[in-house]
């Protein structure tokens, strides 16, 4: 059984992006439901919590834009793994750690690149990040994942690579934004209809 097929009646796939710049909904199939969270965690957060609780889905899928770590990186990459870059409450736990919660990797369970969510645009070298295997930096993927857990719903995160994070990032980012919204499509169409 496909995830079509699983997400038939009231459990359509849900696609979270940011902003309606980085992504066309026209494209989006018949059972597939855009919503578009604004910038951030929070953001996120209530965008993708507020529709779960409207209607049970059987997937849950974030496209967005991002800035890469790992300097091979290029166009769409599903996402494995993120973690929250900016979560510094140290001495109470180490960076990237929330104190008292277990959470603080969340896996997709696909293959792909591990990628770092922070309320911030990085646009200078973080030592941090490639200590810890981050390949790509977004702003909302992991507080969606964290709703997905905490529903109960699986997610999958494709990111599309629009500048190198550093000092031209703002640029990059501008420039090459639009692209990436048909490879996702394609993609997910094709990951949708083999997906079992």
């Amino acid at each position: 059984m496909n995830i079509l097929e699983k997400a038939a009646g009231d459990r359509p796939v849900l696609v979270v992006a940011a902003l309606k710049s980085e992504l066309n909904e026209e494209r989006a199939g018949d059972d597939v439901e855009v919503v578009f969270s604004g910038v951030g965690k929070i953001n996120a957060a209530i965008a993708t919590a507020e529709s779960l609780l409207r209607r049970r889905r059987a997937l849950v899928v974030n496209y967005g834009t991002c800035g890469k770590i790992s300097k091979g990186l290029h166009g769409l990459v599903e996402i494995s793994r993120v973690v929250q870059r900016d979560m510094m409450a140290m001495p109470l736990a180490p960076r990237g750690v929330t104190p008292y919660c277990e959470d603080h990797i969340l896996e997709s369970g696909r293959a792909g690149a591990v990628c770092g969510t922070g309320d911030s645009f990085v646009t200078s070298d973080d030592p941090w990040l490639a200590a810890n295997s981050v390949d790509v930096v977004d702003m909302e993927l992991f507080a969606i994942a964290s709703v997905c857990k905490r529903f109960g719903v699986p997610w999958r995160a494709f990111k599309y690579v629009t500048d190198a994070a550093d000092d031209a990032a703002h640029e990059q980012w501008n420039a090459n934004c639009a692209p990436g919204a048909d490879l996702f499509w394609d993609r997910l169409g094709a990951a949708l209809v083999c997906d079992t």
